[in-house]
């Protein structure tokens, strides 16, 4: 096995999914609370019990959003989500004891798929797995191989990565508004622009990405294109085509001419345009090219990738220059929370 396809396999390990999935509400729990000891440190004198309260709030509204996500988007479209370490292990068990009772094997062979029972096997043993003849039977059930989303899937994947990506941002705005709620008097005033935030989150950065992802997707398999290599790069072609330009179009069009105007009349539009930050968030669209591609070992990730969304909705965060004191003060405290 070349070094790739070793690392390829090892990433493929249910269990190594399954147990980074089981750590996702740590790792939130300790990001949030570096977030939260930065914002408070960086906050002005006399503003840093408040900056604490409304960081707070929007962070534990967007970790706890982003937990529950998968399990919401599951109910809402039928599609499973992965098995947990317990039921995995048991499967394995129940494997490798079977395998073992009706073959003759090497006592290093039964020594490794032992380990594989319970344990997430090194790049070392696994590239052992699957060089050894006979272990072949039982390897790609312990791993099994990648397996492409064929047209019929498309946009069941699609609608579940959309509704997932959803929840931390509508909880970001949900928790943003809140925090503002009980710290600030005119509260109201800054509800448009964690709307606004969040809609160019959301169709910018997650359903349009998706979206273009799939369409491109779905045209490849009616063209019957086989090649990874090839569906990979027509996805990625779709996500920026329908999502990093068009997101960003129809977000700044939605958010002047239906929010600003039902919320606030005289609220003045930022228009948001795509900053590094917004970039960097499109490595959830690299998660969703891998999961239409077959690679599930992505999905744990995107709890993390969707809180970021979440968060910037929460903060109502709007890229545009200030041009006086007033409003300098008010982009300070804008990015700050």
């Amino acid at each position: 096995m070349t070094p790739i396809n070793v690392i390829g396999k090892y990433l493929d390990q249910p269990l190594l999914s399954a147990k980074i999935n089981k750590h996702i509400p740590a790792i939130l729990t300790i990001a949030s609370g570096a977030v939260l000891a930065k914002q408070i440190k960086d906050a002005p004198e006399g503003k840093k019990l408040k900056t604490g309260i409304k960081t707070a709030i929007i962070l534990g509204s967007v970790s706890t959003s982003a937990i529950y996500a998968p399990k919401i988007a599951s109910k809402l479209t039928g599609r499973q989500i992965g098995k947990t370490v317990q039921e995995i292990i048991n499967s394995n068990n129940k494997l490798v004891d079977n395998f073992i009772q009706n073959n003759k094997l090497s006592a290093e062979s039964s020594g490794l798929i032992e380990k594989a029972k319970d344990k997430v096997l090194s790049l070392k043993e696994i590239n052992k797995l699957f060089k050894s003849k006979e272990l072949k039977p039982i390897a790609t059930k312990l791993i099994p191989p990648p397996q492409d989303i064929t047209s019929k899937d498309i946009f069941k994947e699609i609608g579940w990565l959309s509704i997932f990506g959803a929840i931390p941002v509508i909880g970001g705005v949900s928790g943003g508004i809140l925090a503002e709620k009980l710290t600030e008097k005119n509260w109201k005033k800054k509800v448009p622009d964690k709307i606004n935030e969040g809609l160019y989150q959301y169709l910018a950065n997650i359903f349009l990405c998706n979206v273009g992802a799939g369409t491109a997707l779905a045209i490849m398999e009616k063209n019957n294109i086989k090649s990874r290599t090839a569906r990979g790069l027509g996805m990625i072609g779709g996500i920026i085509a329908t999502g990093i330009v068009g997101g960003s179009i129809i977000a700044n069009f939605i958010g002047k001419k239906i929010i600003n105007p039902i919320m606030n009349k005289n609220h003045k539009h930022d228009t948001r345009t795509p900053e590094l930050l917004d970039i960097s968030l499109h490595a959830d669209d690299i998660a969703t090219v891998s999961l239409l591609s077959g690679l599930k070992w992505i999905e744990p990730s995107l709890p993390l990738l969707y809180s970021i969304s979440g968060y910037r909705a929460g903060i109502g965060y709007r890229n545009h220059k200030p041009k006086d004191a007033h409003e300098k003060e008010a982009h300070f405290l804008r990015q700050k929370c």
